[in-house]
């Protein structure tokens, strides 16, 4: 895997708890809320894996429920621990697009 593969990884979990944080849902609603911000080669065979380790981790809980349209679905939604972690992931992304701009802005180069 890439840096930029990792990099995204790590993003993209921190995207998806801010997701699920927001209201309860299921994967294919959260593949599209991320297409539709700003996110848009991201495939529903990168996002189920993360969710399932975050599952894993404690982080996320699942219900299934029945579809109007189909199958049952797997809703999820942040326990506390998972609640904690979009924080501390705040925290960090703050810090480092902070640290990343200060960085472009002693060499004189800020790009919005």
């Amino acid at each position: 895997m890439n840096d930029r593969s990792q990099m995204l990884k790590g993003t993209l979990e921190g995207c998806i708890l801010q997701i699920i944080g927001s209201s309860e849902t299921y994967g294919y609603e959260i593949s599209e809320k991320l297409k539709a911000n700003g996110f848009p080669d991201i495939s529903e065979g990168t996002i189920y894996p993360l969710l399932m380790r975050l599952e894993r981790n404690g982080l996320i809980a699942a219900t299934y429920r029945q579809s109007p349209f189909g199958p049952r679905r797997k809703y999820f939604r942040l326990t506390e621990a998972g609640k904690q972690e979009l924080d501390s992931f705040w925290e960090r992304w703050v810090a480092l697009e902070s640290a990343v701009r200060s960085l472009f802005a002693a060499k004189g180069d800020v790009r919005e």
